[in-house]
């Protein structure tokens, strides 16, 4: 039997363990825990959404008319008109004929991946993927292949000799990293090799794009170049839940085929009524993408006039990283930030590799001028000045 108090220790001693931290309050710029506020710049929260009040009143409203529990998973009796009307609505969203909810981000790409794909297929990923799109290319059963981050001519020359079903998967906006996928590129080359592109745009829709309709609709890709993508609903919405959208037969196909779908209790009625309440934000007020846009160029110069501009990985995305090196130092970094009051987390392997763990910052809309300005003062005086 393992041993796993020796397990633990080893963890510990090397900088990689890992424990939650118990928030008291909403979320949002100023967070309160452990009897005290906190500047949080480690949220997803993009638009600042979380704590809305109209979506918290949707929420309150829809669950007062339906409850809280949906009582069952879709497909016995717990898909409900919320669910619905909200699938009509990302459809829409999208540009494509459907959407399909699953319950969270992580069975979304799971269930896809592993409907998709099998025995004598073919799985190629982005080296830098998140880790649910690398299990469910794993859980598929096919050859699983990752090619060098980001680079269309090496995906390309693992398509020439790939077999079977080729599925190409990418993240839209990298989460560790913060930087776009090429997909332009990535889409031309799935087209060449007449393999299925299948993007997980998490981190991009709400955020980037017109409408806040995320990574490929800043690239102007249609549902041909791209048939299968992906969104989570717990970042920039500001709810829970993801989803999958493309055609009317792909959407017929999960659900006769994605176990995470056919075998997970739907979400609450209610959420999807307040995730229909934030879709309709999130496209309307196009005025938080555009604070976001001035956060970060503010953060990125900030940044460089400290002479951190070397260690801050090149994103134009609300997912900023500053890397520190070895996991031990971006720990010590991390609660030097915390000693003046800045929550910001040290990301460390396996969900970056070795020797690059980081301060990942994240911005969000609702985040002030001088919010910013205390953190960069607090970064000034908690990381080590450059060589």
């Amino acid at each position: 039997m393992r041993d796993l108090a020796v397990e633990l220790a080893a963890l510990r001693a090397a900088g990689l363990y890992r424990a939650p931290r118990t928030v008291d309050s909403a979320q949002g710029p100023v967070i309160a825990s452990g009897g005290r506020e906190w500047l949080n710049f480690c949220s997803n929260d993009y638009l600042g959404l979380a704590a809305d009040a109209r979506i918290a009143q949707a929420l309150a409203t829809a669950a007062a008319r339906r409850g809280c529990g949906s009582g069952a998973a879709h497909l016995v009796c717990g898909h409900s008109a919320e669910h619905a009307a909200l699938e009509e609505e990302l459809a829409a969203f999208t540009g494509r004929p459907r959407a399909l909810l699953f319950s969270t981000g992580y069975l979304a790409n799971l269930g896809v991946l592993a409907a998709l794909a099998g025995r004598g297929d073919s799985v190629l990923e982005d080296r830098l993927n998140h880790a649910s799109l690398l299990d469910g290319g794993r859980l598929s059963g096919a050859r699983l292949s990752r090619y060098a981050h980001a680079d269309a001519e090496a995906l390309e020359a693992k398509l020439a000799v790939a077999g079977g079903e080729r599925i190409v998967v990418t993240d839209g906006v990298f989460s560790m990293d913060g930087d776009v996928a090429p997909l332009p590129a990535l889409a031309d080359a799935c087209r060449r090799h007449a393999a299925w592109l299948v993007v997980d745009d998490a981190h991009g829709f709400g955020a980037l794009g017109p409408q806040g309709r995320g990574s490929l609709a800043l690239h102007g890709l249609d549902a041909e170049a791209v048939p299968v993508v992906i969104g989570t609903l717990g970042k920039a919405f500001g709810t829970s839940g993801a989803f999958v959208a493309g055609s009317a037969e792909l959407i017929e196909y999960l659900i006769q085929k994605a176990r995470p779908y056919i075998y997970t209790t739907a979400s609450s009625p209610a959420l999807a009524a307040a995730t229909r309440a934030s879709l309709r934000i999130v496209q309307a007020e196009d005025w938080r993408r555009e604070r976001l846009t001035a956060l970060i160029a503010r953060f990125r110069a900030g940044a460089a006039q400290l002479g951190f501009g070397a260690r801050l990985l090149p994103s134009t995305t609300p997912i900023q990283p500053i890397v520190i090196g070895a996991a031990e130092d971006a720990l010590a970094a991390a609660q030097r930030l915390a000693d003046r009051g800045i929550w910001v987390t040290a990301i460390r392997p396996p969900t970056v590799p070795a020797g690059s763990a980081r301060l990942r910052v994240t911005l969000s809309a609702a985040h002030t001028d001088a919010q910013l300005d205390r953190l960069l003062d607090a970064l000034a005086a908690a990381l080590p000045a450059p060589a």
